[in-house]
């Protein structure tokens, strides 16, 4: 029978080597820059299909008569490419960092998960898998929320009708912060933190478990040993990533758009107060305007984001080597 001294011993975890460590540094720098690239891809193919959402969501009853109907408004009042990328800047300034930090939170949490559980030689269950998910989520929202509470601002400004010598608001994301800190200080560029995470940490969860379960079942199969070889075409992720974004809004939805509520509401408001506003308006329905062009989007948006991410580790293993994790 071991003794205790030998017992304690065993329950200490080894320290990595300094190739580990190596290793573990390198696997965060290329997660940040992939991430970074496929979130690029993501705002340059889904923003026109993420102002359209926003605008649903904020806009008062009888504005629009549906999402080809906000298209057509939009074109017609502020041509193609402003219509259609009002508020781009903050995503196209933010994403990099953004996705960038989701996809390292992403790799880190995989660490966490095998440092603290036990993985089997196929790989993460998905359970393991949706726990590095939700872990993403948090460090991104320190980014995601201020960015997002900025996109929004301008996307639904860029729907209000101007009188005749009536200048906008906002001059753009610049203008936005500088505003809301003077208006209410730091607290006021971060509204929507708590709403933002409760979207992304149950959201993300769904994301990385759906994009890997669908890549294992796409993986061919080793002809020895019957297990994914994860050698998938580039098809074959981009439909992975596409299933992946659309199984992370369907669960969140409601959630997101109290989040575009509460963001986009003047003076001092609460996240229960705008749930109770929007349950009063419409009751459950009021949760949802908005949800076919969000999974519309998500389609091609996370399609790209994978696309590119994929593609970004491919361009860097070519150049620096593959990583032994």
């Amino acid at each position: 029978m071991a003794s205790k001294t030998e017992a304690v011993a065993h329950s200490i975890p080894t320290p990595p080597s300094k190739e580990e460590a190596k290793s573990s540094i390198a696997s965060q720098v290329r997660a940040l820059a992939a991430g970074g690239f496929g979130g690029l891809c993501a705002v340059v193919v889904g923003h026109p299909f993420d102002l359209v959402k926003v605008r649903l969501q904020t806009a008062e009853k009888g504005v629009y008569n549906g999402a080809i109907d906000v298209v057509k408004k939009s074109i017609a009042r502020d041509g193609l490419r402003r219509g259609l990328y009002a508020g781009v800047s903050a995503p196209l300034v933010g994403v990099t960092p953004m996705f960038a930090v989701s996809f390292w939170g992403y790799d880190l949490g995989k660490q966490i998960v095998s440092a603290t559980s036990t993985v089997s030689p196929e790989g993460f269950t998905i359970a393991q898998t949706s726990a590095a998910g939700f872990f993403s989520a948090i460090p991104m929202t320190a980014i995601t929320a201020p960015f997002e509470r900025v996109k929004v601002i301008l996307q639904v400004q860029g729907q209000k009708q101007l009188a005749p010598g009536e200048k906008p608001k906002y001059n753009g994301g610049v203008d936005v912060v500088r505003q809301l800190y003077k208006e209410g200080g730091i607290r006021s560029v971060f509204r929507g933190s708590v709403a933002t995470l409760a979207r992304d940490g149950p959201g993300s969860a769904a994301y990385f478990a759906a994009y890997e379960y669908i890549k294992r079942r796409m993986s061919p199969k080793d002809p020895v040993t019957g297990k994914p070889t994860g050698d998938l075409s580039l098809m074959a992720v981009t439909c992975a990533g596409a299933a992946a974004g659309v199984a992370m809004w369907i669960p969140v939805f409601p959630v997101d758009t109290v989040k575009s509520r509460l963001q986009t509401a003047e003076g001092n408001v609460t996240l229960g107060g705008v749930v109770r506003e929007l349950y009063g308006k419409g009751g459950l329905k009021a949760f949802f305007p908005g949800f076919g062009p969000a999974l519309t989007r998500a389609v091609p948006a996370n399609a790209a984001t994978f696309l590119g991410v994929e593609l970004a580790h491919k361009a860097m293993n070519k150049t620096f080597g593959t990583l032994n994790l």
